[in-house]
């Protein structure tokens, strides 16, 4: 079973601030605002808007992009155990 799925990076993706972040939170995978995310789950966030932006090529994300960037990203979440 996948922790991070599709949407949750799509909603990521369609993010205008940079500083927005995918984040676990009680096993959920959510899309917060920097001001929403507590000290206690700063060490739960997987990647920030910002972190992505040489990784999509264009306005458009592909769905080839989008499978491997979330293929990857539920990679990350696995390594660090949330």
């Amino acid at each position: 079973m996948a922790l991070v799925d599709r949407e949750c990076v799509l909603r990521l993706l369609e993010s205008p601030d940079p500083d927005t972040a995918l984040v676990f939170v009680r096993g959920d995978c959510l899309i917060l605002r920097d001001e929403e995310i507590d000290d206690d789950h700063r060490p739960l966030i997987i990647v920030r808007r910002r972190d992505l932006e040489g990784f999509v090529s264009g306005d458009t994300v592909t769905d080839r992009e989008l499978d491997t960037l979330t293929d990857r990203l539920d990679n990350i979440a696995r390594d660090i155990g949330v």
